[in-house]
């Protein structure tokens, strides 16, 4: 005598599938917060090194890391030697973004206003791993100014130019949205190709990483 057969009925099948179907949607759902949080992250790093540079002035009247009297208004601070002579003390902040320099104003900008307590931080320059400032996705956040020598987009205009790196071309592409014209070759904010020196990449690739750098 044969046995009678059992499986799952089209009821539970379609159980199966709805909760399937709402395991999934709650992991893109999470997958999609993680990665708005980045982004507005990466949105803060911008604003406030902004605000680095105007609460310094107000403190001081003069440009952190440009600081000529730096030594007399923060305790253990270093006074840039100019890459250029009289470049200290010009209103510019001097020096590649992402300057290893020990003595160059980019460079020298973090250990200003960290040791002023106007941002948080290791100001043991030596640190090589923990001085660099770094952004949520472990890239480099750096600034400098607008001079055809320093700034890392040609087109990008302002008086300072902050730039974070190590970021995904779909980050590139929402922060633009969020903080400038939704488009990385114009406007305020850029995303620098990695492949022609000093220019803009249109639409950068969602999964490539890239240096984004904002005029302010």
């Amino acid at each position: 005598m044969k046995q009678k057969q059992s499986g799952f009925t089209l009821i539970e099948i379609a159980i199966v599938l709805v909760i399937i179907g709402l395991l999934l949607g709650g992991v893109m759902k999470g997958q999609e917060l993680i990665n708005s949080a980045k982004v507005k992250n990466l949105a803060s790093d911008f604003k406030n090194t902004s605000l680095y540079i105007y609460s310094y002035q107000d403190k001081f009247r003069a440009l952190p890391g440009d600081d000529p009297a730096a030594a007399s208004h923060v305790t253990g601070a270093t006074v840039a030697t100019p890459i250029v002579a009289g470049q200290v003390g010009n209103g510019r902040i001097d020096g590649a973004w992402d300057s290893t320099t020990p003595t160059h104003e980019s460079f020298l900008f973090w250990e200003h206003v960290r040791l002023a307590g106007i941002a948080t931080g290791i100001t043991n320059k030596a640190d090589t791993v923990g001085y660099p400032q770094r952004n949520t996705l472990g890239g480099l956040v750096g600034i400098t100014n607008s001079t055809a020598a320093d700034n890392p987009i040609t087109a990008l205009k302002g008086a300072y130019i902050i730039c974070s790196s190590n970021i995904q071309g779909k980050f590139a592409k929402q922060l633009d949205i969020m903080m400038d014209d939704g488009s990385t070759i114009t406007g305020s904010m850029m995303t620098l190709d990695p492949s022609v020196a000093k220019t803009a990449k249109d639409n950068p690739a969602d999964t490539e990483l890239y240096t984004v750098c904002m005029g302010v």
